[in-house]
């Protein structure tokens, strides 16, 4: 991702996405402190021993959602599978988002494979990411490669139907959407990039109501606070008088005391 996050929460924001499925994102440790982004819980799973690759799904906060390991360990994949709580009477979606890459061997196509089949026993399955298969042609479910063949057998043996219509890439389509539902996943439109992506943004819509979460903790709503009277509130206080002749555990309390007040009338709470 890299300098591409700042464009990427604009737009979130703006679209109002519930769920943002990123490929090749490139994060390892280093990244932990920066790929947060406000309003969403992120999944990711990074790529181990070596850079590149890496997928992560950004989900709304006010939706109930848990990750999934289908136990197939074998053979890492760049995939990752997450619950999101139904509404009631609709049953649970499962999302996942997959990054093939290109020179991936058959042993980890067949862990794919089976993963796929796992996750396609839900009753609700929705599967989107760069698969790297831009020699299928979808309308004829023909393809020109061993490995593109053995792809199209196992969406045909799950029953998953493919919602993309468009190339993503110059000229082809590696990107995908698929599901184990007809009319589950829809209105699929392309978006551009973002940033010098050679890839197009996709979007669509997930036909099914999912539950939102209501908690009644209360959190720190920084979109509506004052930042002015915070730092005026602060630099106000004679901080040499205030801390003279205090220790370490003193001064933090008298600190601490001071940036309570502060908060408590600059930053309003939500839930």
């Amino acid at each position: 991702m890299g300098n591409k996050q700042e464009e990427l929460e604009t737009c979130a924001h703006l679209q109002g996405y519930d769920l943002i499925g990123i490929t090749e994102t490139w994060w390892d440790g280093s990244y932990d402190w920066s790929v947060g982004m406000e309003g969403y819980r992120v999944f990711r799973k990074d790529r181990q021993g070596r850079r590149g690759g890496c997928v992560a799904l950004y989900v709304n906060d006010q939706l109930e959602c848990m990750e999934l390991h289908l136990g197939m360990d074998e053979e890492p994949t760049e995939t990752l599978w997450v619950r999101i709580k139904g509404s009631a009477g609709t049953g649970d979606i499962i999302v996942g988002v997959c990054y093939r890459p290109p020179d991936q061997g058959d042993r980890a196509d067949e862990v794919l494979y089976r993963q796929i089949g796992v996750a396609s026993h839900s009753q609700a399955l929705v599967l989107m990411g760069d698969f790297n298969y831009p020699d299928i042609c979808w309308k004829g479910n023909t393809a020109g490669h061993k490995q593109s063949r053995k792809f199209l057998e196992c969406a045909e043996d799950n029953f998953l139907l493919q919602v993309t219509e468009e190339p993503t890439r110059r000229g082809a389509m590696p990107d995908l959407v698929l599901t184990n539902k007809e009319g589950l996943a829809g209105d699929v439109k392309l978006r551009g990039s973002l940033g010098c992506s050679d890839h197009e943004m996709v979007a669509f819509k997930i036909l099914r109501a999912a539950r939102r979460a209501h908690s009644k903790l209360t959190t720190l709503d920084f979109r509506r606070a004052d930042f002015g009277l915070f730092r005026d509130l602060l630099g106000r206080v004679p901080w040499d008088k205030a801390l003279e002749g205090r220790g370490a555990q003193d001064s933090w309390l008298i600190f601490k005391g001071h940036l309570l007040q502060a908060q408590e009338r600059c930053i309003p709470t939500k839930r």
